[in-house]
């Protein structure tokens, strides 16, 4: 199939799944690394309760808040460049 064909097909809403080579797909960024952090008692019964409160585990649990961390902080450094750039309230007009 043409790539003009199968972009037809998706822009009309068809589905492509049965024209996509699924075999060696790949999911980017899912590379792993372990890492070991100590953490106090009372933080890990803290965190051992909020688990148990939404289902997961711990890991899963500490996955997603260190997750929404980095995002919420990486949205906060993007705006803070877009307000720098802007020229707004920076060190070289101000001078």
């Amino acid at each position: 199939m043409k790539a003009s064909e199968f972009d037809k097909l998706f822009d009309e809403g068809e589905s492509v799944m049965p024209y996509a080579d699924l075999s060696k797909a790949t999911r980017p960024n899912r590379k792993t690394q372990k890492v070991n952090v100590d953490f106090p008692t009372w933080m890990v019964n803290s965190l051992d309760r909020e688990a148990a409160h939404l289902g997961i585990s711990r890991q899963a649990l500490v996955k997603v808040w260190i997750a929404n961390c980095l995002a919420r902080d990486s949205h906060s450094m993007r705006q803070h460049d877009a307000l720098a750039g802007s020229g707004e309230a920076t060190a070289n007009n101000l001078r």
